[in-house]
């Protein structure tokens, strides 16, 4: 009789972590009806497991009678987050080995890029250093480019109007509708570029992190001095495909699946 007992608890439990994701998917709010349709489970089902991710405080029942991520959820999500530069290392460290540059990660919360890895070259005299764990707006930057390449332009526009588009140097791009075109480049091309937008004498290059669990991009920065267009083509090219491996090892991977 234990086998059944089990299944069941198994099923449960892939369900209740598709409701979690099905939230998240939707924004972190979302009616029960919206819910129904994201992750095609009865009604019933879904407000009883609900229930349980209520009381256990992974999911809030707003006064509108939407749901929305709980409050528990901050404590996990903290500590898996500290481990995403100890995962993502080997990854960094083999496009630095392959390209001779300093190699960043940096994921998108709220309205602002967060740095949370960087590897550096071992024998490059003049190296790239960015703080892991600084804050920044993404118009200037080509993680922010290459992660907001993802969202629509009306998305866009909006968080554009929520932080402004400040001057960091004579080159960033401070015209909304600039930076759309900007970011219709990256999308064609597959990677982003910052052009002494961020700091004068510096160029980087950027890719999205595909199938990562949230917005997140790898890129590559030197002197202008190094960094010509050879180069950066090359890099989007190492770039990419490190970074599709290192996707797939973080992969949330279950948009859009159906748990029966």
């Amino acid at each position: 009789m234990a086998a059944p007992v089990r299944s069941g608890g198994v099923q449960s439990l892939a369900r209740a972590f598709a409701l979690l994701e099905g939230i998240a998917d939707a924004g972190g709010t979302v009616a029960l009806s919206q819910l129904a349709e994201r992750v095609r489970l009865p009604p019933a089902t879904i407000h009883r497991l609900l229930r349980s991710l209520v009381d256990l405080g992974y999911v809030r029942q707003e006064r509108s009678r939407q749901y929305s991520l709980g409050p528990r959820l901050l404590r996990l999500a903290g500590e898996s987050s500290k481990r995403i530069g100890v995962w993502a290392r080997p990854h960094l460290s083999e496009a630095v080995a392959q390209l001779g540059e300093s190699v960043n990660l940096a994921v998108l919360d709220g309205d602002e890029i967060v740095y949370v890895a960087q590897v550096q070259p071992s024998t490059t005299l003049m190296r790239m250093f960015t703080e892991v764990g600084r804050r920044t707006l993404p118009h200037s930057t080509a993680v922010g480019k290459a992660i907001l390449a993802g969202s629509s332009d009306d998305e866009v526009l909006a968080l554009l109007h929520r932080t402004g588009m400040p001057r960091r140097t004579e080159h960033t791009v401070t015209d909304p509708e600039e930076f759309l075109r900007r970011l219709a480049l990256t999308r064609e091309r597959g990677y982003a570029t910052d052009d002494g937008e961020q700091e004068v004498g510096v160029r980087c290059v950027a890719v999205a992190v595909p199938g990562a669990p949230r917005p997140m991009a790898m890129s590559l920065s030197g002197p202008t001095t190094r960094m010509d267009d050879a180069t950066v083509e090359r890099a989007a090219v190492v770039l990419g495909d490190v970074a599709g491996r290192l996707g797939a090892e973080l992969g949330s991977g279950s948009a859009g699946v159906v748990i029966a």
